[in-house]
């Protein structure tokens, strides 16, 4: 298999605004959502990306995955326009991170959710902000409860329900706006493995049935191959793609998927790039 090519088909001028690229100036390549140029990040006298060039493709699941520190969680809030970047620039098919509409799933459930809400009210917030009548309010969360085949309680408070509960009520919250691009910054990684499996499997459904531009941050080699059609693997900083391995093994994906000769192919690929980053 090949890795993608995440070189631009035609480079794009320092200067160039969203405006100008929506206006004609396409330098994204065709099937990309996210277009990628020249970013540019520091903290103090540390460089942590520079000059970094990326394309994310449109509807498809990319995992972030490299060494510790390399700025994976950094990548995404620059992208999902959370933490400011020194330079470069970010577009989503010719437009900025404001004026697309982007879901966020954060780590810590615990600060994630409105304890003073109920799971449903928590669930239906954002919705206030989007203009839309009351009914299409209603359709979109009757929507989603049938995506998710919610059998749950969600008259409960936060504080009544566990913790992949809780993550499961933060999710259903981020994807109830249907966005165009969803980030997922390390949401399994304080779940018991139970939850962690029903997650995977009710994520993955609603991505793939919905064709979401995905961006998932894990530590887990084993979650970032088995979720992702793109394992994009980084380099130490000053950061750089270190190599981008698509994964194309038919969905839904399980547990089995991991013991299939292309999923080893694919993780034992992944894992030498991951130690010979490390080593460096």
């Amino acid at each position: 298999m090949r890795a993608m090519d995440v070189s631009p088909p035609r480079a794009a001028p320092a200067h160039a605004t969203a405006a100008e690229a929506a206006a004609g100036h396409r330098w994204f390549a065709p099937g990309t959502h996210i277009t990628i140029r020249g970013l540019t990040k520091r903290f103090g006298d540390a460089a942590v990306y520079e000059n970094f060039d990326l394309d994310i493709p449109h509807g498809k699941i990319t995992s972030v995955f490299g060494p510790n520190g390399c700025g994976k969680s950094t990548l995404i809030n620059m992208i999902a326009g959370i933490l400011p970047h020194d330079g470069g620039q970010i577009l989503f098919e010719g437009k900025t991170a404001r004026e697309t509409r982007i879901g966020y799933v954060f780590q810590n459930y615990r600060e994630a959710v409105f304890p003073w809400m109920r799971a449903i009210d928590n669930i239906r917030y954002p919705l206030q902000y989007l203009g839309l009548s009351k009914a299409e309010r209603e359709a979109r969360m009757d929507r989603l409860m049938a995506d998710f085949d919610v059998k749950l309680d969600l008259s409960r408070y936060p504080y009544q329900m566990s913790g992949g509960q809780q993550q499961l009520v933060s999710i259903m919250r981020a994807l109830v706006v249907e966005p165009e691009v969803l980030f997922l910054d390390e949401p399994f990684s304080a779940l018991d493995y139970e939850m962690v499996m029903f997650l995977r499997e009710r994520l993955q459904k609603v991505l793939v049935g919905r064709k979401v531009t995905t961006l998932l941050v894990s530590h887990d080699l084993d979650e970032a191959v088995l979720l992702a059609d793109h394992v994009l693997l980084l380099t130490k900083r000053p950061t750089q793609v270190a190599d981008n391995l698509p994964f194309d093994a038919p969905r839904p994906r399980t547990a089995a998927t991991t013991v299939t000769p292309e999923f080893i192919d694919v993780k034992t690929r992944a894992l030498e790039i991951f130690q010979r980053e490390v080593r460096k």
